[in-house]
């Protein structure tokens, strides 16, 4: 495929970027945008840096590294990384990670990458998220956003796979960018984290050679991200709990509050774990497995890995022993902390619609942050 069939859901050039960005500028709600990002500078602030940025390169060095370390700082007890040394700076991948927050993990993903000097990733995000605000669509598509297209019909979306897996392979396998994609489509919603096997036969679908050499030139690098308090918490609660008499219809701006939602919240402590690439010993099991069982085999090797370098706080645990009615992991946690979780739980409750079944909200609130657990315990010990 050429250039001119990618130019749909590639990232913006540096040339668009920039002409994108210098509107942007100029838009009359720029003023609330930068306050809202950066509450303790002028409300010019962000017009200044928009309107001096040159490339893609300074727009990430200027305005994104500095908005995430201003978001750490303000909502957060701080963020912690590992596993660095296991990206090979000569070497391209295909990160597959698990998907808490809609915004701060791919950002927290690319400050990491920028730290450390390396290359950043380009990002695979909904089509949902660029439609509707023309201000958010310009600042992701210069943010090196991949857009994926959602709500199409079978055939539709049959032809996008194949676009979207020949763009991923164009890129990773050439050497030219490495991708950043969630293992689900959406944001994990109960705490239970798991790879969509559709993702990884999307993956498969761009493939010329041999499933093993397919796989392995995308170089398949496992993520974890884990935050103190989960992004959304109680949004996601509710969510949960009308979709279980009903399909749950997003309203138009409900991704946009949410993205800023996330950003302003207290997350507690957050971590990032980074893991080998998928090596060429479990590419080649997966090989002589048949047919749908080879991406059964992959999801699963995605899943424990993806599972064990998730990182569980004192809020996952209580949360466990809270949903189950036990006191299993008691010793990991203080009876004021606990107090504390439940008056938090109670505060987040208080912002929900009174007609809404207290209890059942109450008991999905904890699994949120107990599923974790769960997950482990049943995939890999728990350290």
């Amino acid at each position: 495929m050429s250039e001119i069939d990618y130019a749909n859901i590639s990232p913006y050039t540096d040339e668009q970027a920039v002409e994108a960005l210098h509107k942007v500028a100029r838009n009359p709600m720029l003023p609330v945008i930068s306050k809202f990002l950066f509450p303790d500078e002028p409300f010019y602030s962000l017009h200044r840096m928009l309107k001096s940025i040159n490339s893609i390169d300074e727009f990430q060095e200027v305005v994104m590294s500095k908005m995430v370390v201003a978001d750490v700082q303000r909502t957060s007890s701080g963020f912690t990384y590992e596993g660095i040394e296991h990206l090979d700076t000569g070497k391209t991948f295909l990160a597959v990670s698990n998907h808490r927050d809609i915004i701060l993990d791919p950002a927290l993903i690319q400050w990491t990458l920028f730290h450390n000097k390396m290359p950043l990733t380009e990002i695979c995000v909904g089509s949902n998220l660029l439609e509707g605000n023309k201000i958010v669509a310009d600042l992701l598509r210069s943010n090196r956003m991949i857009k994926v297209i959602r709500g199409i019909s079978a055939r539709e979306l049959y032809l996008s796979s194949k676009l979207l897996s020949s763009y991923i392979r164009s890129r990773v396998a050439s050497g030219e960018a490495s991708v950043w994609v969630a293992q689900r489509e959406g944001r994990t919603k109960n705490g239970i984290d798991l790879t969509e096997q559709g993702l990884l036969k999307m993956f498969d679908m761009s493939g010329t050679k041999g499933f093993k050499e397919n796989f392995m030139e995308l170089n398949i690098t496992p993520m974890s991200i884990s935050y103190e308090y989960e992004s959304c918490d109680m949004k996601k609660a509710r969510e949960l709990y009308l979709s279980k008499d009903r399909k749950y219809v997003k309203k138009r701006t409900e991704d946009l509050h949410s993205i800023m939602t996330g950003i302003k919240q207290w997350k507690g402590r957050i971590h990032l774990s980074i893991d080998t690439p998928l090596t060429e010993e479990e590419i080649e099991r997966a090989s002589i497995c048949d047919k749908n069982d080879r991406y059964q085999y992959i999801r699963h090797v995605l899943d424990y890995r993806i599972v064990k370098l998730y990182k569980l706080w004192k809020t996952n645990y209580m949360g466990y022993d809270l949903m189950n009615r036990t006191t299993k992991y008691s010793s990991l946690y203080g009876k004021d902390d606990l107090e504390a979780f439940k008056a938090y739980t109670e505060h987040k409750l208080s912002k929900v619609e009174r007609n809404l079944d207290r209890d059942a909200l109450r008991q999905l609130f904890w699994e949120i942050y107990g599923n974790p657990v769960a997950r482990k315990e049943e995939l890999c010990p728990i350290d």
